[in-house]
Parts: structure tokens; C-alpha cells; sequence
């Protein structure tokens, strides 16, 4: 069998593989990348980005259907077929230029999962390879459903080659994925039930502003059903029967198609970490500050699949950097968790950053509360929005804001207004001093410092 020797041989080319690879290609090191998918990772190909083209869709016709009767005569129709095509104008150059632009670094690629044969050996592609570090950032896979007929359940990644929209569908699990697509296909059409085994939807999110989110979808037709576990699917001719259980009675629903949208786990099954004496958890591969693993120091963790990571691409790509540099220079450059805003796509977004309520409770003595219901504003009132609130959150003694939570068709963009506040430690009397243009969701920010 072929033996070939690198410097750095990287598993998975997202952004957290690609750029701690180029990071040590340009430093003069040898370098290899593996990945058993297509070249460019999952935000870029199957996540994030055409995700948001598909969803741009749905927002236009919430958004009209809005104004319907108020100036729109008539909400536009959807061609799937269309906007699927359009979608693919963005994933599917992204290989074949992931490709190019390692391979001009001269990076050699392997297209299959490695397996760990010892410390420093692993098996690909029928060769055997032999390097000084390994950098793990195969990132996480859909969690593995075990009930009888989970065979017949689709992914996330599944959406993006649906020819049509179905007309009806069952989503398991209530996270992001599950509520962003849960709110894509309920708006073009498709009826929904989403199912939970939890008590509310989007667990790490307020639920004050999630109880709103989900009032709102259900009056848009999805049918929530929560505290319920699924216990099997059964293929019939045109439909899934899935059976699962609530109060102690079984129950069951029919759809056209049905996700897993359970959650995600690292992506480690392939790897046979243990020959490689490898430590990992449910969390990933467990690393230190500067990102090595605990008990195999040539080895190193970034992005998805880092203990210290978030599933978010900003967080990937800083991860790569560390890695990368940590390679060329041992112990150059330590990873401390930014604050990190996140955003859920529906319409109107979720968003948060900084401590949730019971975050700030356990953490402060004492801590000021801004909470309400902003339908009645005029941003909200002029484009006839009926879901617009927030809450916002202050350590009592300093005043300080140190956490930040809206729901509005902006909070995807105006959360970055509160994580600039939160990381430069402003006080809510330092926001309000702000000027903002107006009139824009933006300025609305400095009127949720209002006791109710």
C-alpha cells in the first residue's frame, strides 16, 4: 500500500478546514484536505446561504399577503421550479472553485472520509498517509433517528433538491433547521405539523418572544404538537403515517414527506477516533484554548466539530485562524469565545445575543428587565405587521445592557446594533444618547428602554 507523508493533513473542507489549510500552505508547509462530500462545506453548499434564497421567497409572500387589500391587489405566485434554479446559481460553481483555489496553494485532495490507523496514520483512498498534525473540522451530520421506519425520513439537505413543494409535510425536532423550513414550505402552501418531544419550540431562545413565534405560525395553519415522541413511520402509497406518542396515547399523522430536524452531532463516526486515542464527547472533539485535543497534542479541532465551538460560520472561520496559526507557530494564538449573536429565519426573525433572562438571574444580583409588544409602532403599522417585540436585559448596578433578545422582520440585522452595544459595554443611558436614521427599525431600539 502507498504511503505519502504531510505536514498538515485536514478532514473536511468547510471554512474551518479550508482556512487553516491555506493558512499552512502559505507558510510553507505541506498540506492535504479530505472531505467525503463536495468540496466547500455546508454552509455554502446545503446550509446557510441557499437556504437564505429560498427563504427570501416565503418573506415575499408574508410581506404581501400583509398588504393584501392595503395596495397589493393580488399575492404573487411562486414558481418552485424557478427558485430552485436560482438557488443553485450560488452552490453549484462552489466545488469546483473550493477545488481550484486549494489545489493553486498546491494542496493535494482526497475525496473520502479517513480513517484512523494509529496516532499519526491514517487510511484514505486506499493509501496510507502519515502527518505531524491533523486538523479535524468535519463538522456535525443529522442526528440519527432510531425508531421503526426513520429509513423513510428526509434531511435538511433533502429541501434543496424538492422538485415541488409537497402538500403536506411533518418536521421532528424544533430547532433553526426545523422552524426555518417549517416556515418556508407552510407559507408556499405546504400544511405542516411540526412535532417535539420538548415542551416549546427553539429551546435556547427566549420564551417570552418563541411563545409569540409559534402563536403566529400556528394561526398561519403549522400544527405544533410538543411533549410528544415519535415511535414509528410506516410507508403507504401516497403518504407517511407517523405514529408517536403524548399523555400516554398514541396518536398519528399522515404527510407527503417528513424531516429529521432532530438536531446535528459531530461528525466523528467515520474517523475511528479511538485508534488515534482521540478524546471526544457528545460535544466533539474535546480541545483546549489553543484548539489541541486533550489527549492527542498533534492533533487539532475547528469549527462545528470543536467541544468550543457554536454551529455558526464566523465562529468556524476565527476557529481556522487559530488552528492554522497555532500550527506554523505552537501556542500563538488562543481561542476565548466572542459573543456571538444568532438569528432564527423566520418571519419575522427571532434573534438574540448576550445572557437570556435566567442567564442574567444566575449571574447578577440584580438585574432591569425591558420587555413589550411593539405591533402598535409605526414600523410595524406600516407594513401591517402583527408580530413585532422584544426584550432586553440590564445588570441593575452598572446599567450596563448585557443581553438582547427581538423578534421583527429586522432583528436579523438589528442584533448587530445590541452585540456592538453588549462587547463595548454601553449602558442603556449611553444607547439612548445614539442617533440613528430615522424612520428605521434601528432608531425603534432606543424605545425598548421602557419599564412596562
Amino acid at each position: 500500500m502507498e504511503t505519502k507523508h504531510y505536514n498538515v493533513f485536514v478532514i473536511g473542507s468547510g471554512i474551518a478546514g479550508q482556512t487553516a489549510a491555506k493558512i499552512c500552505a502559505k507558510n510553507g508547509l505541506s498540506v492535504a484536505i479530505a472531505d467525503k462530500r463536495a468540496f466547500g462545506g455546508t454552509c455554502a453548499i446545503r446550509g446557510c446561504d441557499p437556504k437564505k434564497v429560498l427563504l427570501q421567497f416565503a418573506d415575499l409572500m408574508q410581506k404581501t399577503s400583509q398588504l393584501k387589500g392595503l395596495g397589493i391587489e393580488k399575492v404573487p405566485k411562486i414558481s418552485w421550479k424557478h427558485v430552485q434554479k436560482f438557488q443553485k446559481q450560488f452552490t453549484k460553481k462552489v466545488p469546483k472553485n473550493t477545488e481550484e483555489n486549494l489545489t493553486s496553494l498546491h494542496i493535494d485532495l482526497y475525496h473520502q472520509s479517513p480513517k484512523f490507523m494509529s496516532k499519526n496514520e491514517i487510511e484514505v483512498e486506499g493509501k496510507r498517509v502519515t502527518a505531524d498534525k491533523f486538523v479535524i473540522a468535519s463538522g456535525l451530520t443529522p442526528r440519527k433517528l432510531k425508531f421503526k421506519g426513520a429509513e423513510h425520513l428526509k434531511v435538511s439537505d433533502d429541501i434543496f433538491k424538492l422538485k415541488k413543494v409537497p402538500k403536506s409535510a411533518t418536521f421532528i425536532g424544533s430547532g433553526y433547521v426545523g422552524m426555518e423550513f417549517c416556515y418556508l414550505l407552510s407559507t408556499l402552501g405546504c400544511k405542516v405539523t411540526m412535532i417535539d418531544r420538548g415542551s416549546q419550540a427553539l429551546s435556547q431562545f427566549d420564551p417570552f418572544l418563541v411563545d409569540q413565534l409559534v402563536s403566529s405560525m400556528s394561526e398561519n395553519g403549522v400544527d405544533f404538537i410538543f411533549n410528544a415522541e415519535v415511535s414509528s413511520i410506516e410507508k403507504k402509497k401516497k403518504n407517511l403515517k407517523i405514529t408517536y406518542q403524548q399523555k400516554g396515547k398514541k396518536k398519528t399523522v399522515k404527510s407527503n414527506i417528513a424531516f429529521n430536524t432532530s438536531g446535528r452531532v459531530p461528525a466523528t463516526e467515520l474517523l475511528a477516533l479511538e485508534n488515534a486515542n482521540i478524546k471526544n464527547d457528545e460535544s466533539g472533539i474535546i480541545v483546549n484554548d489553543f484548539l489541541v485535543n486533550e489527549t492527542n497534542k498533534n492533533v487539532f479541532a475547528c469549527g462545528d466539530v470543536s467541544s468550543k465551538s457554536l454551529p455558526l460560520t464566523p465562529l468556524s472561520g476565527l476557529q481556522g485562524y487559530i488552528v492554522g496559526n497555532n500550527i506554523v507557530k505552537e501556542n500563538s494564538k488562543e481561542f476565548a469565545n466572542p459573543l456571538v449573536p444568532s438569528v432564527v429565519f423566520t418571519y419575522p426573525n427571532l434573534a438574540t445575543v448576550g445572557y437570556t433572562e435566567e442567564e442574567a438571574k444566575k449571574r447578577y444580583k440584580n438585574i432591569t428587565v425591558y420587555k413589550g409588544d411593539a405591533s402598535n409602532w409605526y414600523n410595524a403599522k406600516k407594513t401591517n405587521e402583527k408580530l413585532y417585540a422584544y426584550k432586553i436585559i440590564a445588570n441593575t448596578r452598572t446599567n450596563e445592557i448585557v443581553g438582547a433578545h427581538l423578534l421583527s422582520s429586522q432583528a436579523n440585522e438589528n442584533i448587530n446594533i445590541f452585540a456592538t452595544a453588549i462587547n463595548n459595554k454601553m449602558t442603556t443611558d449611553q444607547f439612548k444618547k445614539l442617533i440613528f436614521t430615522y424612520p428605521s427599525f434601528t432608531n425603534d431600539l432606543k424605545s425598548m428602554f421602557k419599564q412596562q
